[in-house]
């Protein structure tokens, strides 16, 4: 569960951040307009994501695994306590992104695919699912893209570049395409298809926060970043017209999701977890959860995360 819930408050956060300071209006250039943001507040909303991101982590990891193919009972809702927040730096959520992030600083931004591939083959830390299948396939000399390819990763669909494409929309404010671009170069390392454009659905909707404070807008906005076909695309669509049909009632959405993305194999691909188990870590289930806090959420950044 925490590795929703990084997503989910680091964005939810930069709504709350978005709502206390609105962008300057759109300058036009050679006859373009183009939004702008003081650099003063760039900084200040992007490490707000960084931090939502953290609480997110710290506040779900007690839950992990712990209630497979059920809502957690109130009852064993954590608590949360400031101290939790230095909790999170042994995560994979936060310290997979520290190596694009380092890619990119010692490569520049428009480093290779190549190099980022190397990077991450390199990386010592603890890894699991498509990560450790993708950064074996590196090492076993299988350069990226291919190191995705289903055949090769059978994870390829789990929710690891969803957990790790925050720093994509977080340094690219307003632009949807770079943080599409990023995906392509660091989600290929390890994720295909609907694992990939999990990713960069996610980085699109931090990307959008920046000047955007309608979280159904800004939903909208990262759907047309990912192709309109695929299965991930088809589960938005769905959590935005369950949201309407009944926008005051979570658990009755909770029961959707339930029943079309755990319970039917059809749009659940096999993964490290299987087809069978409560255990499901596919991205599109792991990305309805993250919709569903945002949208019942309705900006209330507590509610958000508990949801």
């Amino acid at each position: 569960m925490k590795k929703l819930w990084a997503a989910l408050l680091g964005t939810a956060t930069l709504f709350g951040s978005a709502a206390a300071s609105l962008a300057a209006e759109p300058v036009e250039i050679d006859g373009k307009l183009y939004r702008t943001l003081p650099v003063a507040e760039y900084r200040d909303k992007m490490k707000a994501g960084w931090i939502g991101q953290i609480a997110g982590v710290c506040w779900g990891a007690p839950t992990e695994f712990r209630f497979c193919d059920r809502i957690i009972p109130d009852a064993d809702m954590p608590k949360w306590t400031p101290e939790m927040i230095n909790n999170a730096f042994g995560q994979d959520d936060l310290y997979v992104e520290m190596t694009f992030l380092r890619s990119m600083e010692e490569h520049g931004l428009d480093v290779s695919i190549r190099q980022a591939g190397i990077d991450f083959a390199n990386s010592e830390y603890a890894l699991w699912h498509a990560n450790v299948a993708g950064r074996h396939n590196l090492r076993c000399g299988i350069a990226p893209p291919y190191s995705s390819y289903p055949t090769l990763n059978k994870c390829a669909d789990d929710i690891d570049y969803q957990i790790e494409a925050d720093f994509s929309g977080l340094i690219s404010p307003g632009l949807p395409n770079n943080a599409i671009r990023m995906g392509e170069k660091f989600g290929r390392l390890m994720n295909y298809g609907d694992g990939m454009y999990a990713g960069q659905f996610v980085g699109a909707m931090y990307a959008e926060a920046f000047f955007e404070t309608d979280v159904v807008k800004i939903i909208e906005k990262a759907l047309e970043a990912i192709p309109a076909e695929s299965q991930y695309a088809e589960m938005v669509r769905d959590l935005l017209a369950w949201y309407r049909e009944n926008p005051n009632d979570w658990k009755s959405c909770w029961d959707k999701i339930n029943e079309k993305y755990q319970h039917n194999a059809e749009y659940r691909a096999w993964s490290c977890s299987g087809h069978d188990s409560a255990f499901n870590i596919d991205a599109k289930i792991n990305g309805a959860y993250i919709l569903i806090g945002l949208l019942y959420g309705k900006g209330d950044l507590d509610e958000t995360i508990k949801i």
